[in-house]
């Protein structure tokens, strides 16, 4: 039985609404754990260095090894992560050719 003076929160997946320690279970058991090429854990915000000159499709342009790319984004795959860089927008690259700086 659920204490009445707990906070719930309304999920909107199951249109109900539940105990807030709940809602964060249910938040950590979705979180997508990325990894870069070395094997550590990489998280929003993360700056990361190139460790492979990429050539980026579309842009005519050549990321050259050592690149630096500042706050990335992760998605829902995995093995892919959302940025900037000057001139590109868009780049997505692939979690196996960066590190974390």
């Amino acid at each position: 039985m659920a204490d009445p003076d707990d906070d719930y929160v309304y999920d909107e997946a199951t249109g109900e609404w539940i105990p807030a320690a709940e809602a964060a279970a249910k938040r950590a058991a979705d979180v997508v754990e990325v990894r870069d090429a070395v094997g550590n854990v990489l998280a929003d915000g993360d700056s990361v260095v190139l460790i492979k000159d990429l050539k980026v499709k579309g842009a005519n342009q050549t990321l050259r090894r050592g690149t630096t790319i500042r706050s990335i984004r992760l998605t829902a795959d995995p093995q892919e992560i959302d940025c900037r860089y000057e001139g590109i927008k868009g780049l997505v690259l692939r979690a196996e050719f960066v590190r974390k700086r």
